[in-house]
């Protein structure tokens, strides 16, 4: 089965509600820019490159090698949606806090839920 860059982007975005974060991601890059969301800038910027390398054109292993130019954009895949999906998580738990907090209340727990 061949695989192009396309399909790829379509699985990673599958990935557990990816869609569903995509303008929380925005939000969080717009409040991390602002220094108003405290983050390790590291956390941040290396799931959203691994992103760009996948869409980019230019690879370490060109796609035409089958095998191996699927692999290794699959490896930055599996790298990086889960760590930028944490960081969301991480990111919404933090404005929830910080919506809510008072000097009464604290948020000790919380799933997030869409």
């Amino acid at each position: 089965m061949k695989y192009s860059k396309l399909n790829l982007a379509k699985e990673a975005i599958a990935h557990k509600g990816f869609v569903k974060k995509i303008p929380d991601i925005f939000r969080m890059v717009n409040m991390w820019r602002k220094g108003a969301y405290p983050v390790k800038s590291m956390d941040l910027i290396l799931p959203l490159v691994g992103l760009l390398y996948v869409i980019s054109p230019i690879d370490i292993i060109p796609d035409f090698i089958v095998v191996a130019g699927v692999l290794d954009d699959l490896a930055v895949l599996s790298l990086t949606i889960p760590k930028l999906i944490r960081e969301v998580d991480k990111f919404l738990l933090w404005e929830a806090e910080q919506k809510y907090s008072s000097e009464t209340t604290k948020i000790i727990d919380a799933d997030i839920v869409r």
